[in-house]
This record gives C-alpha cells, structure tokens and sequence, in this order.
C-alpha cells in the first residue's frame, strides 16, 4: 500500500496533530477508550479521529470501531469536518458524524477550545450476528464525554443557575454561589457558549456494511430492501414481511430493483453523449482486457494511440470478452434513437451503461453498488468502493498497480469535482 499512501490514495486529505496540547487531548480520549497513550510527535486523523499511524503503533485497525459496530470518535477540532472517513465498518458513518458536527457546530467551537470530545455512535446492538441485528438499527445516538469533563461541568452550572432562578432564596446559599463560580472558571458564560451537543440523535438509513461479506440496506416508504450474499445469515429469513432481499450474485433482480425504485438513470442521449461515460467505461474494458493478457506488462508509456494500436491487434480477445463491442453498439444507438433499449441488453452488461441518479439521496451509495457489477472499471470503485478498490488492488501486479495509480492521478485526482460532475452528474 506504500505507493497509495505517496500519492495520497490512502488515508488521504487527512488533518496532521502535531502541537503538543492537541496530542495531549488525544492520548486523555485514547486512554478512556482503553489504550495506552502514542509517543508519538506527529500523527493524521480523519473526520472520526481515526489514526492510520496510531492504529499501526497499537496494533488494531479497528481500535475506534471495535465489532464494526457503535463507533466511536475523537474530535480535536472543528476542522474535522471537512475530512474524509477512511476507515470504517459501515458507509454511512461519514454522513453522520457530518450531521453531528453541523448540527452542534457551536457546542464543538466552544467544547475543543479547552477540551477533547469523544465517544460513540450508540446504536440498539452492540455485536452483529445476523441480518436482523443490522435491520433493528432505526437511529442512533451520539454518546458523548469530554477529557476535562467540560461537558458535565456545564451541564452542573445550568443546572445550579435554573436552581437561582426558580428559588427566592437560593442566592443565600454561599456554597452554590462559589460553586458556580469555580464552575464558570472551566466553562466560562455558558448563556454565550454552547457547551452541551443540542442534537445526538439521527436517522440511520440507507448504508452499506462490510458485515458478512458486504451488504446493502436500501430504506423505502413501504419496504427495506437487503441485496448481499444470500449466505449470510438470516438472509430472507428476518422480518420477510417487511424485507425484500435480492441476491448480489443476481444483476438482473439487483438491476430492476434499482431501475424501479428510480434510484438510476437509463442510457439516453441527455447525459450519455455529453459526459463521455461510455467511452470512459469503453477504455476501462480495454485497459483491464491489456491487464488480464500480460499483468506484468510496462505501461508506463501508454497513450491513445497505443490503445488503439491493441484495440485493433487483439481483436479476437476483445470479442470474445464481449464489452467493448456492445458499448460501441450502445453509442451507436443511442446516437440513432437518444436511448437505449435497456430489456435487449444482457443483465450484466447493462450496469455499463447506467449511472445514479444524481438528485437522489442514495445517489453515491447507489453508485457503489453498480461498481461492484462493473469491476473493470478500477476508477469507479475508487471513487465509490474504496473498501472495493483496496481489496482489488491487493490482487494486483506490481506494474498494474503503477498503471492504475498514474491513470487516478491523471484523471480523478487532477479534478475530483469536474470528474464527478461530468460522468455522474455530482456536485457537492
């Protein structure tokens, strides 16, 4: 993984703790989680607090998210919220602690000016065995603490200044009176700062999890519908009248659910001809055919050109493959007719030629999904399936790997933002 981390492909855009208070506050929360401080002088942290190098010096990847489940987070500063998650056991942790930090941004102000903010994402479980553990998961609650316990302070001084208030005689009570002063000292006038988190608690919705393999909760007003391996366990045996499970290893079924749910936009004219999304799916095939016939080939040197030089040179294997000849036919008739007759086309090959519709909620998550029927394509599951992509990369050959890493810098990496404004219609 040494040449993701050097060209920021892993554990990337991640927010460097080097000032000696800021890595005090972290060893507090490292330590009331159960683990022994870093020694060390610098280190990275993502949206969560998760650390790539403190996961290394302990030893454990999963040191904030122990069982995949209830996880938990660090926060040093407001600026966490402009980072990504890197690692985590479910898809839509990234979104949540989004919600949390946007929704109590005023209390994080105040809390990290003095103090480290950590704990957990409580949900209803606290191990995942089957199915219906996931699907018992509704909403969950942000349990939070602070180091100095700011937090407790100031919920001990609302408490004693609704108490001189409400009672005629309580400014009599020196003690209080004090109290409340040695209070304010730690947390200051809390009538002007927001101390206390005013929502923890939020909706757990559409996800993936890397639990059993990999699966997928989609959430509609009248169904949850489950798409994953059907081994895993309570696979359409939980809540079958509430559940529709569909199986990962069936595109047809996967397709029409997507297709009917108005989660994907079909191949037309609109947005096919001006994003370049097929040719950009076209030479995925080719470079991923180029692989799989000579994985240690040097393509270092590769250009158009020489892509089309292979196209014509090996035509029998692209032919035999099958992808390359029908995205071509699909341009064709999409040029001719402005859409494609999606039910002529074979179940798999049809995630190809469809995208997420961008407005939609589930648009990244969706995205995600078709990645997984369109492997070829290493700079989808990149964008979309990092875990994905991660897993693929680890099958590849050195110089594949050097291919794929010069392909991401040139094309995703020069411009996240136009990339997924004009193949999948995204902005952010």
């Amino acid at each position: 993984m040494d040449l993701l981390r050097d060209n920021e492909l892993i554990y990337g855009r991640l927010l460097l703790i080097d000032e000696p208070h800021l890595i005090d506050r972290y060893n507090k929360a490292l330590k009331a989680f159960g683990f022994k401080p870093t020694r060390r002088k610098s280190f990275h942290v993502d949206r969560t607090g998760f650390s790539p190098e403190i996961a290394e010096e302990c030893g454990d990847y999963d040191y904030l998210d122990p069982n995949g489940i209830n996880r938990r987070f660090i926060i040093l500063t407001p600026s966490q919220i402009d980072l990504p998650v890197v690692h985590t056991a479910f898809s839509n942790t990234s979104q949540l602690m989004f919600e949390f930090m946007s929704k109590n941004s005023r209390a994080i102000d105040a809390l990290t000016i003095k103090d480290v903010i950590y704990g957990e994402i409580e949900d209803s479980v606290s191990t995942v065995n089957d199915i219906e553990d996931l699907l018992s998961i509704n909403q969950v609650e942000f349990r939070v603490l602070s180091a100095e316990d700011v937090l407790g302070k100031a919920s001990e001084l609302g408490t004693l200044v609704d108490r001189l208030k409400q009672e005629p005689e309580a400014w009599r009570d020196n003690k209080m009176l004090e109290r409340m002063v040695e209070l304010a000292k730690v947390t200051g006038d809390i009538r002007e700062n927001a101390l206390v988190p005013d929502q923890v608690i939020f909706r757990h919705n559409a996800y993936w999890t890397s639990h059993f393999g990999g699966l997928y909760v989609f959430v509609d007003s009248d169904v949850t519908t489950v798409i994953g391996d059907p081994a895993a366990p309570g696979f359409r045996r939980s809540r079958p009248w509430q559940v529709s499970y569909l199986s990962i290893k069936d595109p047809d079924a996967v397709f029409r659910f997507l297709a009917s749910s108005g989660r994907i936009e079909l191949p037309r004219a609109s947005w096919i001809e001006s994003s370049g999304y097929l040719e950009h799916r076209a030479e995925m095939v080719v470079r991923n055919l180029i692989w799989q016939s000579d994985p240690d080939r040097d393509l270092s040197s590769v250009d158009k050109v020489w892509l089309q030089t292979w196209i014509h040179n090996n035509a029998s294997t692209i032919n035999r493959d099958g992808d390359f000849p029908f995205l071509n036919a699909a341009k064709r008739e999409i040029g001719q007719l402005g859409q494609l007759k999606i039910e002529d086309v074979q179940p798999r090959q049809r995630f190809l030629v469809v995208r997420a519709k961008p407005r939609h909620a589930d648009a990244w998550l969706t995205n995600r999904l078709i990645s997984d029927f369109v492997s070829s394509d290493f700079v989808a599951r990149y964008v979309f399936n990092k875990q994905g992509f991660y897993k693929d990369y680890e099958g590849f050959s050195e110089a594949w790997r050097s291919h794929v890493v010069d392909v991401l810098k040139t094309t995703y990496l020069r411009d996240k933002e136009t990339f997924r404004n004009r193949l999948y219609g995204l902005t952010d």
